[in-house]
């Protein structure tokens, strides 16, 4: 989606520059084209396949970029009432939504039980008491899966696996069993689905493997006594390239190893919840240099990027690459690329090589579609940067 005409860098056929100038920065700009080239490859890499495609709406929840994924088709992963509002604004259909994450409150299960949603990924015991009381009340059956934690390493980052024991997330394998047969028997309760979600940022696809052997052992046991799962939920979690050595998977390689244990379940439909693989690498925050620093032998680039505009860096020490919009023959120098919050993790990059740039001068920090205005805030009574989708030449603020 990025490329240098000449010295100048474009998003599709629009100049950086040109979007900077217009709009100010810091600023958030997503290429369309390669939003839809993202979703269309699980909706392809699926195509055979009985399945539903739940955008992970935590990675970037813009309305118009819902509404774009909505018009391919898209459902939702959701993991607060204010997503589901969203999610249904959007066009997305209430039997396509998922709702996952280990705090729903009671109005929000209230609210997803009237909307009418697909199912419940349900994480404690006690969650499943609630939603059957509220299930009760409103005079409904509630459609639940368990969110199995299969104990699986996915080898990502600390904060953002979620499939091993000693985390927040899902129920234990070995209690899980019990929690349906108990699900089951609750009046207010229709059991129709099964849930794993591993973690993020997975570069190989094998881990889905270990955990899907392990959910299928559960079907099947489940089966056993009478309880029919329709739905196997395999969460998300592929990732993207940030670094020039991260090689990761496509979705038809995650869909080839899922089903390699999956197919024999003819009656069952198949559920795909990705986010920073859509949106990750279809945006970037487009940022001035405001200083050049000296403090002793440490060199600084100080821009108007700060980590309430991306806070991912200082949250996970997450690597982004980061370009100069404008190319550049100036002598490049050790540098750490900073920005202006009052925090010394306020960073975007260190000891980086990069061009020293002269005041006011227009960088780019790439793969910042997720989880970049997601996890935005107004820190320091900053203002959240605008949002641009770019179409072609057409500029559409978001």
């Amino acid at each position: 989606m990025l490329k240098y005409s000449g010295s100048e860098l474009y998003v599709e056929k629009v100049s950086l520059s040109k979007l900077a100038k217009k709009f100010g920065t810091p600023l958030y700009v997503y290429s369309e084209e390669k939003l839809v080239s993202n979703f269309k490859k699980y909706v392809d890499g699926f195509n055979d396949v009985d399945s539903i495609i739940c955008y992970a709406m935590k990675a970037n929840s813009n309305a118009e970029i819902l509404k774009l994924l909505a018009s391919f088709g898209a459902g939702a992963d959701i993991v607060s009432g204010g997503e589901l509002k969203k999610a249904l604004n959007a066009g997305i259909k209430a039997q396509k939504i998922v709702y996952s994450g280990v705090g729903k409150t009671a109005r929000e299960i209230e609210y997803a039980l009237k909307s009418n949603i697909l199912m419940f990924n349900v994480e404690s015991f006690e969650e499943l008491e609630q939603i059957n009381k509220i299930a009760g009340k409103l005079k409904k059956k509630a459609r639940i899966s368990f969110r199995v934690n299969p104990d699986v390493d996915a080898h990502t980052h600390k904060h953002i696996t979620t499939g091993k024991f000693g985390t927040k997330f899902g129920v234990m394998y070995e209690d899980a069993f019990g929690f349906y047969k108990k699900a089951a028997a609750m009046k207010n309760i229709e059991v129709v689905g099964i849930d794993s979600h591993i973690g993020s940022q997975i570069l190989d696809v094998k881990p889905f493997k270990l955990a899907a052997e392990k959910i299928s052992k559960l079907i099947d046991k489940l089966e056993t006594v009478g309880i029919n799962i329709r739905y196997i939920d395999i969460g998300g979690g592929l990732g993207i390239k940030y670094k020039k050595e991260d090689k990761p998977q496509t979705p038809a390689d995650l869909k080839k190893i899922v089903m390699s244990v999956y197919s024999k379940y003819k009656d069952k439909t198949i559920i795909v919840e990705p986010g920073r693989s859509v949106v990750g690498d279809a945006g970037i925050i487009l940022g001035q240099v405001i200083y050049g620093k000296t403090t002793g032998t440490k060199s600084f680039i100080i821009t108007n990027i700060g980590m309430n505009d991306l806070i991912r860096p200082a949250l996970y020490d997450a690597y982004h690459n980061v370009l100069p919009v404008k190319k550049s023959s100036k002598k490049q120098k050790v540098v750490d690329i900073v920005g202006p919050i009052c925090e010394s993790d306020d960073f975007i990059a260190k000891d980086r090589k990069f061009p020293i740039l002269e005041q006011g001068e227009y960088i780019v920090v790439e793969c910042a579609g997720a989880y970049g205005r997601a996890m935005a805030s107004e820190y320091n009574s900053r203002q959240i940067a605008p949002e641009i989708l770019v179409k072609g030449t057409k500029i559409n603020k978001i």
